[in-house]
């Protein structure tokens, strides 16, 4: 791919993730974030790190990007970086090799635990997953007017180090929450880095892919192995009704389904490395406790 600079609009976990893998291949990395604090710390990370509080961007930004990350979580009004960066995306149309969308699988809404796949029918449950249809919408229509290679992600529970189960019951925040045949997908962040940079040697194969492992599973069973991990008792069992979630907490309950990725295999030819939440879980807990070198 030329220019191998990566722009991300929101720059977060999952792109510092992708950025990292990127580096030894030559990639530089420029992104946006709202805290100036974060930005200086980005800096030092050989980041370039710019502010952005929503309006405008420089134009000037988009310079010498071949690959475009969007990764800003879309408000009433659509996704803030498609109005931010539609006229410098417009202009440099023809030097984008790769623009990814970071959408979902919550605007597939509830199939009551069954598969679903790219195909399936969209039933957003919640105004956050409705947005983000709108989003995927507003993206594609834009990418369709300017013939750029747009690719939406539509993505799980993303976990990792920092952000596992781990961090929950060290913080003594984990509970075991059981609502009768829920599951949720997810996906470790470096497994999702592999397909995203895999993406960019096929940019144009297919425009839309589910990420997710191999293995959706009830999230009471996740913290049940990472506390056998930690040599910890897990917390006690805890009926949904009895559970005293938020609105939000409650809301990612009201869906229930598994999410495919066999796209994301055959087209991207990608194996995980961490096929399940037990790979993951175990892989991180070692790195922890692997002496500084």
């Amino acid at each position: 791919m030329n220019g191998k600079r990566l722009l991300c609009l929101g720059y977060g976990y999952t792109s510092a993730a992708l950025a990292r893998r990127l580096a030894p291949a030559g990639w530089r990395t420029a992104g946006t974030t709202r805290s100036p604090e974060k930005a200086r710390r980005l800096k030092q990370q050989g980041v370039e790190a710019v502010v952005w509080d929503g309006g405008g961007l420089d134009p000037r930004l988009s310079d010498d990007a071949g690959a475009i990350l969007i990764a800003t979580p879309p408000d009433e009004k659509g996704c803030p970086a498609l109005r931010a960066a539609k006229q410098a995306l417009a202009d440099h149309a023809r030097d984008i090799n790769w623009l990814a969308y970071l959408s979902t699988n919550g605007v597939y809404g509830d199939h009551g635990g069954a598969w679903v796949d790219e195909e399936t029918e969209l039933r957003p449950t919640s105004m956050r997953a409705r947005r983000r249809v709108r989003a995927e919408a507003e993206w594609r229509a834009f990418a369709a007017k300017h013939d750029l290679p747009l690719i939406t992600f539509r993505l799980p529970g993303i976990y990792g180090p920092g952000r596992s189960a781990f961090d929950a019951i060290r913080a003594g925040n984990a509970k075991r929450i059981v609502k009768q045949g829920q599951v949720f997908s997810r996906m470790h962040v470096d497994d999702i880095a592999a397909a995203l940079e895999a993406s960019m040697r096929a940019p144009r194969q297919h425009d839309l892919y589910n990420l997710a492992d191999d293995e959706p599973a009830p999230p009471q069973d996740v913290v049940e192995f990472a506390c056998t991990l930690l040599g910890v008792a897990p917390p006690p069992l805890t009926p949904i009704e009895e559970a005293g979630l938020s609105d939000m907490a409650q809301s990612f309950y009201t869906d229930n389904k598994r999410v495919s990725n066999q796209r994301m295999k055959a087209a991207l030819g990608i194996a995980l490395q961490y096929p399940t939440y037990r790979d993951g879980l175990k892989a991180i807990l070692k790195a922890e406790n692997k002496p500084d070198q």
